[in-house]
């Protein structure tokens, strides 16, 4: 497993979640905007207010984490969302195992993209990537409270 800096250390062993899983069973999302509209519905839920600013955090981490999947990640293999613990975990799959880079800023002239990963793990509390056989898993953690 890489640890991101920052993310906290290594993440505690903790119960199987079983809220929202897509790869092995159920459809996975198809589009970034019905990714968020399961994190949506999870967190609403939860009992948090759809205008909560930990909401907004919420729905961008996981509409970077599924775009970069499907852009750089050779598509998009697995996605699980789930509340525990009062902290909201978003996961990611996908078919690279190469984990996502962060450029150092802006070349001499205007660069388009590169923003959606330091933006991850500016609003995610922890972040881990995990690199497997298949390609590789993400993980950003949100606290709720």
């Amino acid at each position: 497993m890489t640890q991101v800096p920052g993310d906290g250390g290594p993440p505690a062993r903790e119960q199987v979640p079983t809220d929202v899983f897509a790869g092995a069973g159920p459809a996975l999302p198809t589009t970034v905007a019905e990714a968020r509209d399961i994190v949506a519905v999870l967190l609403e839920k939860s009992g948090l207010p759809s205008d909560a600013r930990i909401v907004t955090d919420a729905l961008m981490v996981t509409s970077e984490l599924v775009t970069n999947a499907m852009r750089h990640g050779g598509g998009l293999t697995g996605f699980h969302v789930d509340v525990r613990d009062g902290d909201l975990h978003v996961s990611v799959a996908d078919r690279s195992p190469v984990p996502p880079l962060t450029h150092p800023g802006p070349p001499a002239g205007i660069r388009i993209g590169g923003y959606g990963w330091p933006l991850v793990r500016t609003l995610a509390d922890r972040v881990t990537v995990t690199p497997h056989a298949a390609g590789k898993h993400i993980t950003a953690t949100l606290r709720l409270a």
